[in-house]
Formats: structure tokens, C-alpha cells, sequence
């Protein structure tokens, strides 16, 4: 008979208390811990350097890597919800780490739901056009295309008759916060970086740290089955307008404008990769089903927040 000891805690204890694995305990895993109640967290890190910070959170740490499945072997059949932030790799056109996370997920018993943090890169280049959860997905790089991957293989899970999972796929744009690692644009300000002139600019979608957290966190217990949420605040900026704003805002001078053919030779491939994509999203489903009352519904008071 297989033993009822688990190696992060006697069994006894865990049919008493519901259970949060985070993958990818970053900015935004860290804020989800601070906004639960009457959970254990496990979150697992790569990194042994960050096990006392994440215990000094009330978070149990478990060491290990997404690109070495054998490491995540203690993992499985523990946690009753499970979030997942963690990024694909950084090449190739598919996610290698979420095959190997379903996979574990699915080797005891499942979990009661599973939230997929993806981004709103897969929708492509939509021409400026309203955005919601039912268009078709056409990403453009590399990174998007596997974030699509991604997307399938935990909506797989959802799918098998042998699971009761409860999958929700939180697709995410631009995430700032003033109290995150670059998490506004006044470094970009500084340093005079350049943006469309007007006639050429693409919008651009954002959402709060904070906001994302307790979308993450009701998504655990709200979402519905197979469910994709676009996670956005209320504002639709074309990304000059953006950058003008927080200038306004940070009383620095605001960006040059320049043609597209000019920012191909003076700006980075990873800057021109968001300028070529453009699109204005429709977060009424969030609103609906989550229940999620936005706190920064306009970005102008997000970056003048202090929490």
C-alpha cells in the first residue's frame, strides 16, 4: 500500500485546508499571496536563494525546475488549486515546461481548478479593432506563438474525461505598478525613447499588479470551466497617448514622435514588436463572471498609486 505521508505535511491535515501551488512566484505570485485567506501556499522556485524571502511570506517553498521534470515529482497530487505564471522557454514555438506541469498535475489526484496567466500577445495584430475572448487567436512572434501552446495544453486538461479540472486562461497585456521592477514608464522617459507619431500609433491595453493579483486569485474560485478572460483595465490609450500622459504626470518632457520606417532602425526588436501590434480589449467578461471591481480602472491613477 502506498504510504498517506505526503512530504510537504501529514495527510490528516490536508483535507482541512484548501491548498494554492504557485508556479512562478514572482511580482505577481507574491501579490496573490498577500490578498489570500485560510490557504496554504506552496510555490515552487528555481532558485535557493529566494526560499527564506518566500518563507518570511507564509509561503512553504519546494525547489525546483520546469525544465527538469524529474525535480517536480513531490508536487504532484498536493495542491487543491493551482496557479500558473511561470513563462515558456525562450526559444522555439512551443512550451515544453507546461507539458511537463500538466502532466505531473494529472499523475494523482487533479486539482480542483487550474488559472494560466498567458498574455494578450496571442490575439496578434487585431488593426485597432475591439478585442474579445471569442476572436481567434494569430500571434505574430515567437514568444506569443508559445503562449498559444501553452494555452492549449492546459485547456487539454480541462478536456479529459478523467479530470474535473477547472481551467481559466487569464490572457494579460501590459503589466505596471510604481511599487514594481520597472513597472512605469519613467525610466523610458528619461531616457527621451521615441514613440509613433499619431497617425501610425497602435493602441495599447494595461493592468494594474494589483488588480492582475485579485484577478488571479478570484479566477482560482469564480472561473468556469475552458474559460478564457481577457484581464484589462478600462482604458483604451493609443501608446503615444500613454507615454504623453505619464509625462504629464512625472513632469518630464514627453517623447519624440517618429515615423514607423524610423523607429525600424532606431528602436530595439523587443519595442517594435509591441508597436506592431495593436488592439483595444473588452474586459466585460472579467467584470461579469469574476466579479472583479477594478481599483485602478484608469492608468492615470494607477501610476500615481502608492500600493
Amino acid at each position: 500500500m502506498p504510504s498517506n505521508q505526503s512530504p510537504l505535511g501529514a495527510l490528516p491535515s490536508r483535507f482541512k485546508r484548501e491548498r494554492l501551488l504557485i508556479i512562478g512566484c514572482g511580482d505577481v505570485g507574491q501579490r496573490v499571496v498577500r490578498v489570500q485567506r485560510h490557504v496554504r501556499v506552496v510555490a515552487l522556485t528555481s532558485s535557493p536563494e529566494r526560499v527564506a524571502a518566500l518563507r518570511a511570506q507564509g509561503v512553504t517553498p519546494v525547489v525546483g525546475n520546469l525544465d527538469v521534470p524529474a525535480s517536480l515529482q513531490r508536487l504532484a497530487g498536493w495542491a487543491t488549486r493551482v496557479l500558473y505564471l511561470a513563462p515558456p522557454p525562450l526559444q522555439g514555438s512551443t512550451d515544453p515546461r507546461t507539458l511537463a506541469l500538466t502532466r505531473l498535475l494529472m499523475r494523482r489526484t487533479a486539482p480542483l481548478s487550474l488559472v494560466y496567466g498567458s498574455t494578450s500577445g496571442v490575439y496578434g495584430d487585431c488593426a485597432g479593432e475591439w478585442v474579445s475572448e471569442s476572436r481567434t487567436v494569430k500571434p505574430i512572434t515567437p514568444r506569443a506563438q508559445r503562449r498559444v501552446d501553452a494555452e492549449a495544453r492546459v485547456r487539454h486538461v480541462g478536456r479529459l474525461r478523467s479530470s474535473a479540472v477547472r481551467v481559466s486562461v487569464l490572457r494579460i497585456p501590459g503589466i505596471y505598478a510604481p511599487d514594481r521592477e520597472g513597472g512605469t514608464p519613467r525610466e523610458r522617459l528619461m531616457r527621451g525613447t521615441p514613440v509613433l507619431a499619431r497617425e501610425e500609433d497602435v493602441f495599447t491595453n494595461h493592468i494594474h499588479a494589483n488588480d492582475l493579483a485579485r484577478a488571479c486569485q478570484l479566477a482560482l474560485w469564480r472561473g468556469k470551466p475552458q474559460r478564457v478572460y481577457n484581464v484589462n483595465d478600462d482604458c483604451q490609450l493609443l501608446m503615444g497617448d500613454y507615454f504623453d500622459m505619464a509625462a504629464d504626470l512625472y513632469g518630464l518632457a514627453k517623447p519624440p514622435r517618429i515615423s514607423r520606417a524610423q523607429a525600424q532602425t532606431e528602436l530595439p526588436a523587443m519595442q517594435l514588436s509591441f508597436m506592431g501590434e495593436s488592439r483595444r480589449m473588452v474586459n466585460t467578461r472579467m467584470k461579469r463572471e469574476l466579479r472583479l471591481q477594478l481599483r485602478y480602472a484608469k492608468v492615470e491613477d494607477g501610476l500615481l498609486s502608492r500600493t
